[in-house]
């Protein structure tokens, strides 16, 4: 069990100060980062909340899974680790960087 914990199935109005209030009453926010869309500024409906020791975590995984928050049941578990991606720094798979690699020909 880590200390990290997602929230997902979140409304798009829940902030930052709402999740540390929440995870709060189960002990020490960290931090918590309600996750953006680049382009248009809006919350992605998911979060991660980074609580002071493994127990807190996992009590508040307990007390908030399936719980309802603005008619939305939000799904709390254990954050696992990003999988690695291949193909360079970019992101985009390589190539030359223009057009995501592939030939328009």
């Amino acid at each position: 069990m880590g200390r990290k914990v997602y929230v997902g199935n979140m409304s798009y109005e829940v902030s930052q100060a709402d999740l540390e209030q929440m995870f709060g009453a189960y002990g020490t926010v960290e931090s918590a980062q309600v996750i953006m869309d680049r382009d248009t500024g809006r919350s992605k409906g998911f979060a991660f909340v980074e609580m002071s020791s493994d127990a807190e975590a996992q009590a508040a995984i307990e007390a908030l899974d399936g719980k309802d928050s603005g008619g939305r049941a939000l799904k709390v578990n254990e954050a696992k680790p990003r999988p690695s991606r291949s193909g360079g720094g970019s992101g985009y798979g390589g190539g030359s960087g223009y057009g995501g690699g592939r030939s328009r020909y």
